[in-house]
């Protein structure tokens, strides 16, 4: 029986790893099967390149194998493998600004997040620098001078 041509960086590559990464866990074909949720038969015909899986069938199989979906992603060419390269960086700010099912605020709070990690973006002025004056309202002064102001002893 020939193996079918996937396209680049999948079938016998994505086929090779996957039976790699399950002999190196010591799991069975049957085993990996039951772990990933997908059929024995199946599995097999993936490991020798006969069937080019599914993005949902990858991300179980990765669960079984705990490796990376992304991995196996790149290995079955569904994702290039771009990210990590200064020549094609990922956009992540971009992406978070661009989704429209997110708010306004919650864009903000996840570019937040993300500045906290990767730090803020070249050129950006570093936080708190330009920060805007806080306007004091009459209760609020109010409530600062209360907790100044010693109550009289006994």
């Amino acid at each position: 029986m020939s193996r079918l041509p996937l396209g680049p960086l999948s079938g016998n590559n994505l086929g090779d790893y996957l039976r790699e990464q399950r002999q190196s866990a010591r799991l069975s074909l049957r085993q990996l099967s039951e772990l990933a949720g997908i059929s024995n038969p199946y599995l097999s015909q993936i490991e020798r390149g006969l069937k080019k899986p599914s993005a949902e069938i990858l991300q179980q199989l990765a669960k079984g194998l705990e490796v990376s979906a992304e991995s196996l992603y790149v290995r079955a060419g569904i994702l290039d493998e771009r990210h990590g390269h200064d020549d094609h960086p990922l956009d992540t700010r971009a992406v978070i600004e661009a989704d429209p099912r997110l708010t306004a605020r919650q864009k903000g709070a996840l570019l937040d997040i993300y500045d906290s990690f990767v730090g803020p973006p070249k050129g950006a002025a570093p936080k708190g620098a330009a920060a805007k004056p806080v306007k004091t309202t009459a209760a609020a002064k109010t409530t600062a001078s209360a907790k100044t102001t010693k109550a009289p002893r006994k």
